[in-house]
């Protein structure tokens, strides 16, 4: 069997015109943001479903349904299994990817990282937006397959993560892997999450940019590492 984890739900939309065989995954997580510290998956979806009702105002129910329950087909695959995980470089990606790696840690599911290389450098925080299904294609005939040693990568960069272990995520970041581009500058981002992203929207609207939309173009000119949506940049305006 062949699937597709894609990042959300309007790459999934368009991936699905390419005709590309295989059953699509969508990952509608956002890990960048709240508990994600847990030792076994049960656990962790409680939490996750418990946070994003208190955050969000979701119901638990279709928390566990739309999201959970979707995310949770990669702990439970076959030997002959493939894996396509469509993610772009930026954290927010990054991490919904190594939690994807620590799911499939335990399986012995064909593993491959599909990335959104027709970007130019200029774009590379921008992933697969605005490309079409020819480049999505591209993309796909690019692909590249996992080492049992890049999975393990993923893993222990996940469980790093969501203990917010720095230390032992710089140390994984300099192991030499062509699965994971640009980790070295995601991982700085990680760490610098909880007080960088602030001090940008504030450079920001000092320099006298006050229009949400003319904040969020500048903050992802910017801060792109932090593949932050309009949630996550409207938060941080109301922060004081």
């Amino acid at each position: 069997m062949i699937y597709h984890v894609m990042p959300g739900d309007a790459v999934a939309g368009e991936f699905r015109k390419t005709g590309i065989a295989g059953d699509v995954i969508v990952c509608r997580e956002c890990l960048l943001v709240g508990d994600v510290d847990a030792e076994t998956l049960p656990e962790f979806w409680e939490k996750r479903a418990r946070f994003i009702l208190s955050d969000y105002g979701e119901d638990e129910i279709v928390y566990h349904e739309t999201v959970a329950d979707e995310m949770a087909k990669l702990a439970d695959l076959d030997a002959d299994a493939e894996v396509n995980l469509w993610f772009e470089y930026e954290l927010l990606c990054s991490v919904n990817m190594w939690f994807c790696l620590w799911l499939l840690a335990e399986t012995e599911a064909t593993v491959y990282r599909v990335e959104p290389i027709v970007r130019t450098n200029a774009d590379i925080w921008k992933g697969f937006g605005k490309l079409d299904t020819a480049d999505l294609q591209k993309c796909f005939d690019a692909r590249k397959k996992h080492s049992a040693d890049d999975v393990k990568l993923g893993a222990n960069l996940w469980h790093a993560y969501r203990r917010g272990d720095h230390s032992r995520l710089r140390t994984l970041a300099t192991t030499d892997s062509t699965a994971f581009p640009h980790l070295k500058e995601v991982v700085e981002a990680e760490i610098e999450k909880d007080t960088k992203p602030k001090q940008v929207i504030d450079e920001i609207t000092n320099e006298g940019i006050t229009e949400f939309t003319d904040v969020f173009a500048e903050f992802t000119l910017r801060a792109g590492v932090y593949g932050f949506g309009d949630t996550q940049v409207e938060r941080l305006l109301e922060t004081d």
